[in-house]
């Protein structure tokens, strides 16, 4: 039996759950590499655009200072006006900020060696479950702390709406959704461990992984593994 690779635990919610992260107990000749869950740090910034947001309400405000005290308005008045919208930031952010929490809480990646199962979902708990012989293709996108993305491309007919994959989808993949291991921390090693149980289930030697691009946001996502 492979080693089995745990990046977070939880006591929450699922504890009924047959074997964590799973609907059932897995078959029997059937065994778990590795199991994960988003870095909701890193979920809020890529997934959700915390830091976005922060600049935008940021500017709004600044904006808004700008332009009163264009008008003459006084500094003590101008202050004391900017604390309601600061409050409506301040509260939009933390919504966000939470929200990013409870996906990350909520969702469990497992690598098996012949599927990748996805349990996602705060309030409706939905698990797909991705056998090797489904995904054509996966990549790797990795950020400077270690997180990173991994897309898995579908092959043939299969489609999964994007409305029940978000925010655990590649971004605009919007005619073809393509389910994604999100912000999961030490992404190459998952990577890495799904492309070699990838190649002893098919068979197919995957392409060989590119090094990670280490960058804050990087716009595509880079090859992990495809059959050739």
């Amino acid at each position: 039996m492979r080693a089995v690779h745990r990046h977070t635990t939880h006591s929450h919610e699922h504890d009924h759950e047959p074997q964590h992260g799973l609907p059932e107990l897995l078959p029997a000749g059937e065994h778990q590499l590795w199991q994960g869950s988003p870095d909701w740090r890193a979920l809020a910034v890529h997934a959700f655009h915390v830091r976005k947001l922060v600049v935008y309400f940021a500017a709004l405000i600044v904006l808004r200072l700008m332009l009163q005290l264009a008008d003459g308005a006084a500094v003590p008045t101008v202050l004391l006006s900017s604390l309601l919208p600061l409050c409506v930031a301040a509260i939009g952010i933390a919504l966000v900020t939470l929200l990013a929490w409870l996906t990350a809480r909520t969702a469990v990646y497992t690598i098996t060696d012949k599927r990748v199962v996805m349990r996602v979902g705060i309030v409706l708990t939905m698990t797909y479950n991705l056998p090797f012989k489904r995904i054509a293709a996966a990549g790797l996108r990795e950020y400077r702390n270690g997180c990173g993305d991994l897309p898995l491309t579908l092959a043939g007919p299969d489609r999964i709406a994007l409305l029940h994959l978000w925010p655990h989808a590649r971004p605009w993949r919007l005619a073809r959704p393509e389910p994604m291991l999100r912000c999961i921390p030490n992404a190459g090693a998952a990577a890495r461990l799904l492309s070699e149980a990838w190649k002893a289930a098919t068979g197919i030697n995957p392409t060989p992984a590119a090094s990670a691009a280490r960058a804050p946001q990087a716009s595509s996502a880079q090859p992990a593994l495809a059959g050739h």
